[in-house]
């Protein structure tokens, strides 16, 4: 098997829960060699849960293809190993609690001065200034403070993401960073220092509700299965099943809508629909209007009229669905119970075969890398 990218890459990732090591992980499935450094007790991770065969559902999704390294910071022989591994890194991770790695004598500003070729990526929950720096996070904490969970959920109720939106942001943009910082050292020689919050990874994905509010003032409501800026985009009724998601995106698609699913042309000329914005204003008398021709409809029929008219549209699926759907792609992965299946990374390079690494047992690496870096 051909190696990854970023083959002969070291990362060291000071690490626990999700953004760093989702970070990380992405890391290593691109060929990186990746030393995962724990406390004695571990990533508190592991202790999540214990449903894939005795570990942990997002440990294993998160350190594919990581050593682990049992280190006390604290102890000095411990740290003078750090300090002797980070003198042939490319890469130090970090998110520890606000101000520890910097405690401990790993801060990026000396680290980056006793080692210029360094990449640093400090994440954070809300950055290292301010009345929050020292504001522990968690993601459904932040969800709520950057205004997430105000556009989320029904119009009764505020909702959280029912994922970890926010470290799996924060993840993929300090991934970004990353990579950026890499190929810019490719040409200077030189690392970077890069810091990176939770709180403003969710800042950039609220920038239409924000830009909206601050030159329009105008709150975005919580629509549930709906969308606040654009119709008929969302969930309508069906005769006899769940209902369908649609979503039309221009005047054509909804001309075409009009005319070949709901085979009511006369909606063409109704004011109340004339365009988006009509639409918006008016949307309950759309849903009703939608919600009764596709109860009008077989199902099935339904489907194959969207399918034939290129209208945009999906299935309310439950996570039972996913597991059996016909676009989910899944490799395998050793974990210390045994194989088990997950999720394929989304991109595919040139075709080439994903194999993820082995997720690590507790210290599996440390004597090893004890002896490696003695």
């Amino acid at each position: 098997m051909s190696k990854g990218p970023l083959d002969g890459i070291l990362v060291v990732s000071l690490e626990q829960a999700v953004a760093a090591p989702f970070c990380a992980s992405r890391l290593a499935d691109a060929g990186a060699r990746v030393i995962k450094v724990e406390r004695d007790g571990g990533d508190f991770a592991r202790g999540y849960d214990s449903a894939i065969k005795g570990e942990s559902v997002y440990f294993v999704w998160l350190n594919r293809g990581k050593e682990s390294l049992v280190l006390d910071i604290k102890n000095s022989h411990d740290a003078a190993l750090l300090e002797r591994i980070l003198a042939k890194a490319d890469v130090f991770i970090q998110n520890l609690a606000p101000g520890a790695a910097e405690r401990a004598g790993f801060g990026s500003t000396a680290l980056r001065r006793r080692h210029p070729r360094l990449i640093t990526c400090d994440i954070s929950g809300y950055g290292e200034e301010g009345d929050y720096a020292d504001m522990k996070a968690y993601d459904m904490l932040v969800q709520a403070e950057s205004g997430l969970c105000s556009i989320t959920g029904s119009p009764e109720q505020d909702g959280r993401i029912g994922v970890s939106a926010c470290d799996i942001g924060t993840g993929l943009y300090a991934h970004a960073s990353i990579l950026e910082a890499l190929y810019a050292r490719e040409r200077s020689g030189e690392g970077s220092a890069i810091k990176i919050s939770m709180f403003g990874a969710m800042a950039d994905w609220m920038a239409v509700p924000l830009m909206r509010y601050d030159y329009g003032g105008a709150k975005l409501p919580r629509t549930g299965l709906s969308h606040p800026l654009i119709q008929p985009y969302g969930a309508y009724a069906t005769r006899n099943g769940p209902p369908i998601l649609i979503a039309i995106q221009n005047q054509r698609e909804y001309l075409r809508f009009c005319r070949e699913v709901l085979e009511m042309p006369e909606l063409i000329e109704d004011q109340r629909f004339h365009d988006n914005p009509a639409r918006c204003d008016n949307a309950n008398a759309l849903k009703a209007i939608i919600d009764g021709g596709f109860q009008r409809m077989d199902r099935d029929a339904l489907i194959t009229r969207l399918r034939e008219s290129k209208i945009a549209f999906g299935q309310v699926n439950d996570v039972e669905k996913l597991s059996e759907h016909p676009a989910l792609i899944r490799v395998e992965a050793d974990t210390p119970g045994g194989r088990v299946s997950m999720v394929a990374p989304p991109a595919r390079v040139d075709e080439r075969h994903f194999a993820p690494g082995p997720v690590p047992a507790l210290g599996e690496h440390s004597e090893a890398i004890r002896a490696e870096f003695s």
